[in-house]
């Protein structure tokens, strides 16, 4: 499934606890757009019926069956964009367009 690196995982606890969110799980999505990009999105939420839950650096994870194979491989980093504006980035060996896609 998708693999979760620390720095990561630091952002997504620091979120939870500001959001006071740390019951939920975090489910993360892709959709592919018309012209074969990729869109990622990501945020607290409870499982469903067709949910994959897994714990990836301590975090646990859903993923929508309809998302499954399209985040098979994928990593989750928090990585530094530009000096002081660090985001959320998808590595995603699925997504045709990018090596490395940011959160939208």
């Amino acid at each position: 499934m998708i693999k979760i690196t620390p720095e990561a995982a630091k952002q997504v606890h620091r979120s939870a606890q500001q959001n006071k969110t740390e019951s939920l799980y975090l489910r993360v999505a892709v959709r592919r757009e018309d012209d074969g990009t990729f869109v990622y999105g990501m945020g607290f939420d409870e499982p469903g019926e067709d949910d994959t839950h897994f714990v990836s650096e301590g975090i646990d994870v859903l993923i929508s069956s309809a998302n499954k194979d399209l985040l098979q491989g994928a990593t989750l980093d928090f990585v530094e964009i530009n000096p002081g504006e660090r985001q959320f980035i998808f590595i995603n060996p699925n997504d045709p367009g990018h090596n490395s896609s940011p959160l939208s």
